[in-house]
């Protein structure tokens, strides 16, 4: 629900230290440049939903919690975003979401390929290699999860203790 130079600023007076938009930076791009200019682009996450066409192999951006199909292409957005000031890209494959059958590493290298800002991989882990490929494969600075830590599917610890093993940098 950020949508304002003043939503941000309430946020960080009250402890943040990021803040992530969406669907009102899709709405209004310029949101990215005032609230870099204003805060620094190092708070300022880009959440981007996307979803691939089965029939053309295409990225498209969804907005409204990725109820909305939108014209734009996930990289060039993603470029846009980062030249406008957006200091991280935290992409959600809504094909991947929810399935436990790993990330979308293509993506996400074609992404890490694209912009020169860390990229958080979201939707789809599964299970300890799914965040091991997604670092090494996907080239993912970092990776988000929920319903495997929720239900103990995967404790954290055990988590970051079997990648620090497989030589992922990662603070235990």
């Amino acid at each position: 629900g950020i949508s304002s130079v003043e939503d941000v600023h309430i946020l960080l007076q009250n402890g943040a230290d990021k803040v992530s938009i969406n669907s009102a930076a899709v709405r209004n791009p310029t949101l990215i440049a005032r609230l870099a200019d204003t805060f620094g682009c190092q708070c300022l996450v880009l959440a981007i939903d996307a979803k691939q066409s089965a029939k053309n192999d295409t990225w498209k951006v969804y907005s409204n919690g990725g109820k909305i199909e939108t014209e734009l292409d996930l990289f060039m957005w993603a470029k846009q975003a980062e030249q406008l000031g957006a200091g991280e890209i935290l992409f959600t494959s809504m094909n991947h979401d929810g399935t436990k059958n790993g990330f979308a590493n293509k993506a996400l290298r074609q992404l890490s390929d694209t912009v020169n800002i860390p990229i958080i991989a979201s939707g789809g882990a599964g299970c300890i290699d799914d965040f091991y490929t997604t670092f090494t494969d996907g080239k993912a600075d970092a990776a988000l999860a929920a319903s495997i830590f929720h239900f103990k599917e995967i404790a954290i610890p055990d988590l970051k203790k079997q990648l620090q093993l497989r030589g992922i940098t990662i603070r235990l």
